[in-house]
């Protein structure tokens, strides 16, 4: 286990894979940890030193209070790389941390070669619609979202499997104040222009069934970056790390060989 203190959270990061490899770096999404890449890491080319790490307010980070900015979630992954000295990383970013991706890569170029944005987008919802979700939760705790999010998350075939009740439990352990503290952060971004001016190589997916951020809004925000590539993960809803693993890693470790970014 390894912790980075830092001025006001401490979070929870890991290491795997080559120590001298080419770096990519994976973010998790709201009411998550980094056990959503579990499945695809085994199934990436070798050769990469891969990061994941919990976001504050989530896994075995720690929880400071509330409300957070998107900025103070985009230091914290900053302050993370660059504590472990890596630069020209891949980042892969799903829902939230596909923010956090966009953020860093505007604020910090220097550490991101290329982009990955999964089941994500430059703006999600409206602050009216991020209101009532963090008043829901207010009154009635995460359980009250506890099976509306199930649908979000994945489709109706993987919801009626055993593995779904694991994914359930994750979302209501997280704790209250790191989810509402990052349903405000998601509320307050709008990364639509700053986005625009991006020029990197990036990849965006989507899962076909994803009810929180569909297709056309995944492909809405590649396409704000010209070159960029977008991939349909069929069967699969907002977590197709998760319920399509073979194909989420195929469209990746195509997008990581084709960045040259092992060749390096």
């Amino acid at each position: 286990m390894n912790i980075l203190q830092l001025q006001d959270v401490a979070l929870h990061w890991r290491e795997e894979g080559d120590p001298a490899g080419a770096p990519i770096v994976f973010a998790n999404s709201l009411g998550t940890d980094m056990r959503i890449w579990d499945k695809i890491l085994p199934l990436l080319p070798k050769g990469l030193r891969i990061i994941r790490y919990d976001m504050r307010g989530h896994g075995l980070s720690s929880c400071p209070d509330g409300p957070y900015a998107m900025g103070a979630l985009v230091r914290d992954a900053e302050q993370l790389l660059d504590h472990l000295q890596i630069r020209d990383c891949i980042f892969v970013g799903l829902s939230i941390g596909g923010m956090v991706a966009q953020g860093l890569a505007i604020k910090r170029l220097d550490m991101i070669r290329a982009l990955v944005l999964c089941n994500t987008a430059a703006k999600i919802g409206t602050p009216a619609q991020w209101q009532e979700r963090m008043d829901t939760v207010r009154a009635g705790g995460i359980e009250a979202l506890a099976d509306i999010t199930m649908e979000r998350w994945f489709t109706k075939a993987f919801r009626q499997t055993p593995e779904v009740t694991g994914w359930r439990n994750m979302v209501t352990r997280t704790p209250l104040e790191g989810y509402l503290g990052s349903c405000a952060a998601v509320s307050g971004t709008d990364y639509f222009t700053p986005t625009s001016g991006l020029r990197l190589p990036t990849l965006g997916l989507a899962g076909s069934d994803d009810s929180a951020t569909p297709p056309d809004l995944v492909r809405e925000t590649v396409d704000l970056i010209p070159g960029s590539i977008f991939q349909l993960i069929r069967r699969a809803g907002h977590i197709p790390c998760v319920e399509q693993p073979e194909q989420f890693a195929e469209y990746l470790g195509d997008f990581i060989t084709g960045t040259g970014h092992l060749s390096d």
